[in-house]
């Protein structure tokens, strides 16, 4: 598979990414504005904002778990030429859970769907790794 088609699920679940950074950045600058919430009371780390804004940041901070796994796996797979059509089928379902967890999470924030897609994507993400460790080892 060409470097694109590898890499354009990493960069549409980092665009993610960045477009949750900006919604916890505008809740919380919206929050402080209002007078909801005063600096003094989330200086240090005080979980104080409302919920709301905690609601944005714990989707944007979930982003930094699970999907490390993932730009991990790319990172191996990439150079070793271990990315076919099948990793890179398995990278899109992958990065669709995120975008439904990250969704569920933001609007309805239903824990048992959020719940579904969060495993749904481990899921996808564990049978990657499977994939690619069990292709390197029997290339040996």
């Amino acid at each position: 598979m060409s470097v694109q088609s590898v890499l354009l699920p990493v960069f549409v679940l980092v665009a993610m990414m960045f477009v949750l950074i900006a919604m916890t950045a505008v809740e919380r600058t919206r929050v402080l504005k209002s007078g909801k919430t005063r600096i003094k009371d989330i200086a240090l780390g005080e979980p104080n904002w409302p919920v709301r804004a905690t609601q944005i940041a714990n989707c944007m901070r979930n982003q930094f778990e699970v999907p490390v796994l993932f730009f991990a796996l790319v990172a191996i797979a990439l150079p070793l030429r271990q990315t076919d059509l099948v990793f890179v089928l398995l990278s899109w379902v992958f990065v669709i859970t995120r975008l439904v967890h990250a969704g569920i999470f933001v609007t309805t924030n239903s824990v048992m769907k959020r719940g579904m897609a969060w495993l749904a994507g481990v899921l996808v993400l564990a049978l990657m790794w499977v994939y690619v460790g069990g292709r390197l080892l029997l290339a040996l």
